[in-house]
């Protein structure tokens, strides 16, 4: 006798990908409409759970249910021929088609609905959990024989609970509605079974009358509730996904061997031979890398705007690792919504301390004295950007009536967010960040800088640098495919393990190659390497971009002139994010190196 609610979320399309309110369209309403409490992750996303007219009813045994936040998935056959099934999240509306014989396609909704709950039976307590709820497309079982009939501008729906269907589009018909024990002659009566024959789907069109039914099953399973989310999470193309790491170990593997020749032999080399010179005549003879120590730790032009950003990146990097720690540990499973969100929401800004102290550790080292200013810039620059770009990106949504437009509370609330919590952080930091002894250079600098020569061709910095992002790209495209199907195709991503796997082989590449193309660019009498070691490793955002580019044309069928705005726009703030990212990657890793082999040979 236990009741099971069961309540609807957003509507969504790969089309439009403006997600709306369930009851946007002319659905069945139950008399009052109750919103569930979204957490922030859940807005931002676009969720809105509401209750439905869908009731349940347990008549099996009497003892505790819980549905537990459980969403409804469709099983799926795979199309590459295997007998292994997929779930698709949520059910389709209806489709397009056209009737034998003619060539003019309609439209058609998905007015029969087929639930399938699944419970697991606790021997002990012989209390029963839901461990499984599916949309079905092939027989069940009715219930009950509560009917609505509810009415619109356009069309009449009337919605019963006790018809048994092999299909989900039916023409439903009846001779006359009683609200009591409404009827449709298109089911039996008795067996509550469809009558064959009456198959016909239910077109859409304006005036018509749409009849919505459902029926459920209860099916007992061996699955127990704390594994009840793996049906859902269920990889069948792991072999993708080992593929994808081994391509990058292979990258990894052939950095570390450049990198490792590079420090044992070439470095070591030259230490031991620029350290046995005896005179200044055979230093002045020498050629590489060691003649433009006098120059080499000069501060750069902007080097005030490089701090903000290496800043910011350590913040991005600092968020990235400890929410990837947490769904690891299981914290940010799919089953509490929004919580992935909400965690790399809430980390940004409490990371704002890690962006303040390198920023203004780094500032301090070029001697600079206006901190404040700096502070300031780490801690509105990056975000503000992004706020700029979302906030025009929400009202084109808010434009739409989308369910995804972000509300003025939220919006508010993120601003109290940044400026409440995350510029204060930022100001702390730079603080403490100042407050420590400057880093000291192991050579000192001179007051006239040195000529650089006239590079070859393959040394020239824009070269150079759109060549250095090609390696960390190429490390983490393939999990870039997976990681955008989710976002814009609906479906779970669950796999952070690979992820992590994937973060960890990218930090090792955008280190090594940075450091490769450093080496070289010393050696050829060019020591104008903080720059360059930051866009060199950020190029690779370029393609990223690129690639979303390549993705939008040939895997999602945007249609809409907003909804191709929103999606580039997106991906902007992501090719943004990732560029700040890898280039202080990039750039520490390159600052360390610097460091070493400078402080490892003798300079008069």
């Amino acid at each position: 006798g236990d009741p099971l609610s069961v309540k609807v979320n957003k509507l969504s399309s790969t089309k439009t990908q403006l997600p709306y309110d369930f009851y946007y369209l002319k659905y069945c309403k139950p008399s009052k409409i109750v919103n569930n409490a979204e957490n922030l992750g859940e807005v931002l996303r676009g969720d809105r759970i509401e209750n439905s007219v869908y009731t349940v009813s347990i008549c099996t045994f009497s003892s505790i249910v819980i549905l537990d936040n459980l969403p409804v998935a469709v099983r799926r056959q795979r199309r590459d021929g295997s007998q292994s099934t997929t779930y698709e999240h949520g059910f389709r509306v209806g489709f397009k088609g056209n009737y034998a014989g003619s060539k003019e396609e309609k439209y058609f909704i998905n007015n029969h609905l087929s639930f399938r709950v699944m419970f697991h039976r606790d021997t002990e307590t012989d209390a029963a959990r839901i461990v499984g709820f599916e949309r079905l497309a092939f027989l069940g079982s009715g219930l009950s024989s509560i009917g609505y009939r509810l009415s619109s501008d356009q069309l009449t729906y009337v919605i019963i609970v006790h018809c048994v269907a092999l299909v989900n589009s039916i023409n439903h018909e009846y001779k006359e509605w009683d609200e009591k024990n409404p009827q449709v002659t298109t089911c039996n009566k008795d067996t509550k079974n469809l009558i064959q024959g009456s198959t016909v789907p239910q077109e859409v069109d304006a005036g018509k009358e749409v009849v919505f039914t459902y029926d459920v099953t209860f099916k007992e399973s061996d699955i127990k509730w704390a594994s009840r989310w793996d049906t859902y999470l269920l990889m069948n193309d792991d072999q993708i996904h080992w593929f994808s790491i081994i391509n990058s170990l292979m990258i990894v593997l052939f950095l570390s061997g450049m990198v490792a020749m590079i420090m044992m032999r070439t470095l070591y080399k030259d230490i031991a031979n620029y350290n046995q010179l005896e005179t200044q005549d055979e230093a002045q003879e020498e050629t590489g890398w060691k003649l433009v120590h006098g120059d080499v730790f000069r501060a750069p032009i902007n080097y005030g705007l490089l701090c903000v950003y290496v800043g910011t990146g350590v913040q991005i990097f600092a968020m990235s690792l400890v929410t990837m720690i947490f769904a690891l540990l299981g914290f940010l499973s799919p089953s509490n919504r929004g919580g992935l969100m909400t965690a790399m929401v809430l980390l940004w800004v409490f990371m704002g301390i890690f962006a303040g102290y390198s920023s203004s550790r780094l500032y301090k080292m070029f001697k600079g004295t206006e901190w404040k200013r700096i502070t300031l810039k780490t801690a509105f620059m990056f975000p503000g950007i992004l706020f700029a770009i979302f906030f025009v990106l929400n009202a084109l949504i808010w434009g739409e009536q989308s369910s995804g437009a972000v509300p003025f509370g939220t919006m508010f609330a993120l601003v109290c967010l940044w400026f409440g919590i995350s510029v204060p952080l930022v100001f702390v930091g730079s603080y403490l960040g100042f407050k420590k002894p400057a880093i000291e250079d192991p050579v000192k600098t001179n007051k006239i800088p040195r000529q650089i020569l006239e590079q070859a061709w393959y040394m020239k910095p824009i070269f150079s640098i759109l060549i250095g992002g090609i390696l960390p790209f190429g490390a983490v495209f393939i999990e870039l495919f997976f990681i955008l199907t989710s976002i814009w195709l609906n479906q779970f991503y669950y796999i952070f393990g690979f992820l992590f796997i994937v973060f960890v082989i990218l930090i090792i590449t955008c280190a090594e190659i940075t450091i490769v193309l450093c080496y070289f660019q010393l050696c050829s009498e060019d020591y104008h390497w903080w720059w360059r070691s930051y866009l060199t490793a950020g190029s690779s955002a370029l393609y990223l971009f690129l690639y979303s580019i390549f993705y939008f044309f040939t895997k999602l069928e945007i249609t809409k002139l907003v909804s191709g705005i929103l999606y580039f726009g997106y991906m902007v703030i992501v090719s943004y994010a990732f560029f700040v990212l890898t280039g202080t990657i990039g750039f520490y890793a390159c600052f360390w190196f610097v460091r070493k082999i400078y402080s490892s040979v003798k300079i008069d």
